[in-house]
């Protein structure tokens, strides 16, 4: 079951840009873009934490599973 990435859902719906997000999260805007088109091999859990942080999301808003 593959799991799906909604990170450009949760922008779309906050209004915000990956580069935005990137400034606000610590990360590279590269490191963002492969989660985000579901190319990454997992996630930090610190990582997740500060994404839902910046989105006030929790990580079912954005990690779902097919």
């Amino acid at each position: 079951m593959p799991i799906i990435i909604n990170l450009d859902v949760m922008l779309a719906k906050r209004k915000m840009s990956l580069t935005e997000l990137s400034e606000k999260v610590g990360l590279t805007i590269v490191n963002l873009s492969i989660l985000k088109t579901g190319k990454a091999k997992g996630v930090r859990f610190d990582t997740l934490e500060a994404i839902c942080r910046v989105l006030d999301c929790k990580p079912g808003d954005i990690l779902d599973i097919d």
